[in-house]
Parts: structure tokens; C-alpha cells; sequence
């Protein structure tokens, strides 16, 4: 292998969908910003290119910059677009050492089996690059793929110590300021506090992740990072940030010690947030704006299918809290594939009934790799990653037609659109785009509607 000098560091981008929602929730490449002082730390050189917000193609900036080295990383809709990038680099780089990595890889690697892949990361990992860039011998460097003999090989992931990470180099995201927001919060920075997730939700993909090991950082380390962000927003990216009480409160602490005025985006349970009101108003005061919790449902017969632990009369008491303390709640909720008509209608009526503010609705969807997509597998319609998006119907619907089921499911987001707008909520977007494009597929629905 040569000796890499330049390295590209490639987010693909999300979609090509209309409902892609471009503008309204904009992600930090924050996983492309951890490797770039490991990077530098190696001696090479890097540049971040997010296909999305770029104004110039992947081809341009690959000729123009001559990486010696390409790291392409995402999730599982980005696949396509990953694939893609990947061809496109060995044609404009023939002579690039290309690596995929990202959360899609860590359980589906052998989706990304292709002639013109080098590597595999299948690791949290991310100093396993600088391994493959200098050219260590292969066979001893667990979490990759790798080819031998025109056959491709896996060598076994282990859990990864996210203490291990340096604080992110964030230049990308500070010269790109206009194109990071998390809804009206803009800019929105990101942060990582931890790896995998501590609950088992048979649907969930995360859980997997990290070869299913919940790792978390030094709390003193991350309020270190919040003091050194630039920007006034900050989301943390955990896939459940409310989690453990002494580490809470220690956060709590060192904000107030610090006096670190930002306003906070977080995932959290509903079942925490009911069992530890007063630390959920001690959160309030030091900026937490909105925690994102998984309401799921509004019947206890998918709560208990999906394994969340909680009942519907929790959830009322979350989302009723909530509202009292002034935290915006983002109830995310699932359609099931057994939903009737009067299942999409009773959850307008209960996210209506109940004053929910903010809330997303989404196509239950089982990804490769989980409990729930084996026992929907054989009921699968597409394959096409960039359907698994949770806007798009994958497996056969239990009670209804395709066809109807996306009837009801694009009335129901209209619905939606409509009641969010009457609250005031989200004036700055543009409602009407997003009401006359559901308009306008549901008139042009067709059998699958897989477009």
C-alpha cells in the first residue's frame, strides 16, 4: 500500500426524496470530525466534504484535492449514495486507498462487498484508519473487512472505549455555520457522549451497534467540549442522554460551575422523565429546550410489542410534565403495518387531544439486522436502502392495501402539518411545500409507491 498523505473525509448525502425535509433538521458530520485530528496526529492532511451542503460535485472536489486516502461513512439510506461515492472515487482516485464505515457497516458490512472497496470499518474504531492508511498487516486488525484472494474476509469487531476520542476538530462545521440546524435552532452543533443504547426496543437498530455495548464518556470530559463549542445550540447525539442520575447531576453541576449558558436537544425515555421530575426542572433551568422521546404509541398492545417498557397512561403523564415545565417534548411515534384506518385517524386524535406541540410520525420500517426485520422479512417489497427511510412502506401492511396504507399515512401527515401550523409552531418552514407535495402524492399513489 502507498503511504497516504491526504486524506477525504466523505458524508453522503441523506436523500433525493422529497421527503427529505433539507432545511429543517441538518446534521454536523460529526463523526468525519473525530478522525481528523487522529489525522493530523499521523502526520496527514484532511479535508470533510458533505456531499449535501457542498457546491461543487464529489468528482471536482476529487480531482481538485488528489486524496491519497478516501473514508466514506453513513447509515443504512445512504447506502446507495455510499456505494456510488465509492465508485466514483476509484474512478477519479484509481490509486486511493477507499474505506467504508458508519453505523450501517458495523452489523451489514457484506452490503458494501463490491470490487472497488478496499475496506470495511465495522468498528466504532475510527483509529483503525490510520492502521489501514499506513498499511499494518490486516489479518491483526479487528473490526475491518478486507479482501484476500479476490475473496472478501472479516475479522471480528470488539467494543470500542469512546474515552479513547479526541474532542472533534469542528473547523468544518464553524466555516459552514448557515447549513447545521436541528428545526429553529440554527446553528445547531453536535456532540457524542456515548455508543450503542441500554435498552433492547426489538425494532431499534442502535442497540446493535457498538457490538452491543453501552459506552459512555467522562462527564468532566464532555461539559470540558460544551465550554470549547462556539455556538449557543448544542445536540447530543446519544441515543438516550437521560440515563444516569449521578452522571445527570454531576452535568448539572459543572454547567452551573462553569456558567455555560446553551440551549440543549437530547434523547430521553418517558419512564425517566416521569421517575425524575425534579431533575428534569434542574435540566430545564441550564437550557435543556427539547428531549426527543419515543411515545411510540398510544395503544399498551404496541407499546408491549415494541418492548418499551411503559404505558400509555405514562406517556400521557410525560408529554402533560413536560408541557408544565416549559421542555418542548418531540413525541416520535410509530405506524404500524397492522394500522386500519381508525389506527392513523386515533393518533391524530390523541397527539391533538393530549396538546403535543412537536412530533414526528413514522412508518414502521424493520432494519436489517434487527429482531423485528426477521419477522417481517418474508413480508418484504423492496430492498432499495433509500426506501428505509421511514417514509416509505417496506413490508406488506397486515389489514390494508399499499396504496391506502399511504393514504392514510399522507393524510394523517397533512393533518398534522395543519395543526402544527395553527399552534405557531415551526414558523419557519414552509408548510405549504410539504402540504401540496403530500397533496400531490396522493393523487399520483400507485401500487407500491417505492419512488
Amino acid at each position: 500500500m502507498i503511504s497516504a498523505k491526504k486524506v477525504l473525509l466523505v458524508h453522503p448525502e441523506i436523500s433525493h426524496s422529497k421527503y427529505n425535509f433539507n432545511g429543517v433538521i441538518e446534521n454536523e458530520p460529526l463523526e468525519l470530525e473525530y478522525i481528523v485530528p487522529i489525522l493530523r496526529a499521523n502526520n496527514y492532511s484532511s479535508d470533510i466534504f458533505d456531499v449535501q451542503r457542498e457546491r461543487i460535485s464529489l468528482e471536482q472536489k476529487l480531482s481538485e484535492f488528489k486524496p491519497d486516502a478516501i473514508y466514506i461513512c453513513g447509515r443504512i439510506k445512504q447506502k446507495n449514495f455510499m456505494i456510488d461515492h465509492v465508485k466514483i472515487s476509484r474512478k477519479v482516485c484509481p490509486d486511493s486507498i477507499i474505506i467504508v464505515g458508519g453505523l450501517h457497516a458495523q452489523v451489514n458490512f457484506q452490503d458494501f462487498f463490491i470490487d472497488e472497496l478496499d475496506y470495511v470499518l465495522t468498528t466504532f474504531d475510527v483509529f483503525k484508519i490510520t492502521d489501514l492508511i499506513k498499511g499494518e498487516n490486516v489479518s491483526e486488525i479487528s473490526g475491518i473487512c478486507y479482501k484476500k484472494n479476490n475473496e472478501w474476509i472479516a475479522n471480528k469487531a470488539e467494543p470500542f472505549d469512546i474515552n479513547r476520542l479526541p474532542h472533534p476538530d469542528r473547523t468544518y462545521f464553524y466555516n459552514h455555520l448557515d447549513r447545521y440546524r436541528y428545526l429553529e435552532l440554527a446553528p445547531c452543533a453536535q456532540i457524542r457522549t456515548a455508543y450503542c443504547c441500554a435498552f433492547k426496543c426489538n425494532f431499534c437498530y442502535r442497540n446493535l451497534t457498538n457490538c452491543g455495548k453501552y459506552v459512555y464518556r467522562n462527564i468532566e470530559d464532555v461539559v470540558d467540549e460544551i465550554e470549547e463549542i462556539n455556538c449557543e445550540n448544542v445536540y447530543f447525539i446519544d441515543d438516550d442522554f437521560l440515563l444516569n442520575v449521578p452522571r445527570l447531576k454531576k452535568f448539572i453541576q459543572l454547567i452551573k460551575e462553569k456558567n455555560i449558558r446553551k440551549k440543549y436537544v437530547c434523547f430521553g425515555r418517558v419512564d425517566f422523565i416521569i421517575k425524575h421530575k425534579e431533575l428534569m426542572k434542574e435540566l430545564k433551568e441550564i437550557g435543556f429546550y427539547y428531549v426527543l422521546v419515543g411515545l411510540e404509541a398510544t395503544t399498551d398492545k404496541y407499546l408491549n410489542n415494541y418492548h418499551k417498557l411503559i404505558k400509555v397512561d405514562d406517556n400521557i403523564e410525560c408529554v402533560n410534565f413536560m408541557n408544565e415545565i416549559g421542555i418542548n417534548i418531540m413525541g416520535m411515534f410509530i405506524t404500524d403495518l397492522d394500522f386500519t384506518k381508525k389506527d392513523f385517524d386515533n393518533l391524530y386524535k390523541w397527539i391533538k387531544n393530549n396538546n403535543l406541540n412537536h412530533f414526528a410520525v413514522s412508518i414502521f420500517t424493520p432494519i436489517p439486522g434487527t429482531k423485528s426485520y426477521e419477522e417481517y422479512k418474508d413480508r418484504l417489497i423492496t430492498v432499495n436502502s433509500e426506501h428505509y427511510d421511514y417514509f416509505h412502506v417496506v413490508a406488506t401492511p397486515q389489514n390494508i392495501s399499499i396504496k391506502k396504507y399511504y393514504l392514510y399515512y399522507r393524510i394523517l401527515c397533512i393533518k398534522l402539518f395543519l395543526l402544527a401550523k395553527k399552534k405557531g409552531v415551526y414558523d419557519f418552514l414552509d408548510y405549504g411545500y410539504y402540504i401540496k407535495t403530500m397533496l400531490k402524492t396522493i393523487f399520483h399513489i400507485n401500487g407500491d409507491d417505492n419512488e
